[in-house]
């Protein structure tokens, strides 16, 4: 990260004019994606892409997360977006400006409800019409569509160097996955009535804060999109998202995957309820193997696309790619649905 760039870029703006570099805080390296600075004394933090996930280019990448946040500020749920500092020479990347939640990492299990209550602020924004979702994604059907990327990135489990036993769990999973849709015929014919809505998208714990009067706030919308509401519930609750954030690490029992989903029921409209209940438990499956293909990626791939992590970073990346690549591990989360 380039502060002196950074600080340059900033103090070109009227409301920045003032920053020194004493002002200019780096915050820990947390994902994978992005470095983090506060601006100190103005509740603004720069938020600076290392690289893009879904492999867009540095200005679309950063219009495509200005959107984003732009969008999902309205549920009340999200930082609000302050200015966008376009790519160049000394900040190739550029980053967004985007207000400053005040916050600590969620407590697990005890959270599960605040984020579901955050994730209902999304879902329940209005859908705008086709034509105005640009430029955030909007796969016609987004559970096929969320297939299609598991099978992409599965061609990574063959070179991410698992057991054969774990191979080929994974290999039976996404063969189920293929087949496991509720109440639709297959192959499916579009049109077809999916709940669609404003998600996260990566919304494992992590990437929320919980103010002090307990309210979630999300907030990386790197991956928002119009999708299916009930791949984020999945994702929010699932053991590979749960146990992914060292600070906020807990494996939720049952229970407490029941409360999170009645929270989220009891802050969205019940015909959206109603309409996402049928999906909850294939969907989970599908966003399991979302999970571990993108992690079979980074096993592969991680330190050429994000070089010059911490060093207690990379252990704890390692450490989780361990585990949840273990057989027995494969073989208890995915008791959830079988």
């Amino acid at each position: 990260m380039d502060l002196p760039a950074l600080l340059s870029i900033l103090t070109r703006l009227p409301a920045f004019s003032g920053l020194t570099a004493a002002d200019l805080e780096p915050l820990p390296l947390k994902g994978v994606a992005h470095d983090h600075v506060r601006l100190r004394g103005r509740g603004v933090v720069a938020r600076v892409p290392r690289w893009s996930q879904v492999g867009l280019d540095p200005a679309a990448n950063l219009a495509y997360q200005a959107t984003a946040f732009a969008r999902a500020a309205v549920g009340g749920h999200t930082p609000e977006l302050v200015a966008v500092l376009e790519p160049g020479p000394t900040l190739p990347m550029g980053a967004l400006l985007v207000g400053e939640i005040v916050g600590r990492p969620p407590r697990l299990p005890a959270d599960m409800p605040a984020i579901a209550r955050a994730l209902a602020a999304l879902h329940r924004l209005p859908l705008p019409p086709p034509a105005e979702r640009p430029p955030l994604a909007s796969p016609a059907d987004p559970v096929a569509a969320t297939l299609a990327l598991v099978e992409r990135q599965a061609a990574y489990f063959d070179t991410a160097d698992l057991a054969p036993a774990a191979r080929a769990r994974l290999a039976e999973e996404l063969e189920a996955a293929r087949r496991d849709r509720p109440d639709l015929p297959m192959p499916v014919t579009l049109p077809v009535t999916l709940p669609i809505t404003l998600v996260g998208t990566d919304v494992h714990p992590g990437n929320f804060l919980i103010d002090a009067a307990g309210k979630a706030w999300f907030t990386d919308l790197e991956k928002a999109q119009y999708g299916h509401p009930g791949i984020d519930l999945a994702h929010a609750s699932l053991y590979t998202s749960t146990m992914w954030d060292p600070a906020v690490a807990a494996a939720l029992s049952p229970g407490d995957v029941a409360a999170f989903h009645a929270a989220w029921e009891a802050a969205v409209p019940a015909d959206l309820a109603a309409a996402v209940r049928p999906w909850l438990r294939p969907l989970r499956r599908l966003t399991w193997l979302r999970s571990l293909s993108w992690m079979a990626r980074w096993k592969v791939e991680g330190e050429r696309l994000s070089p010059g992590m911490p060093a207690e970073l990379c252990a704890h990346l390692r450490a989780r790619l361990d585990d949840v690549f273990r057989p027995d591990t494969i073989d208890r989360v995915r008791q959830e649905w079988r």
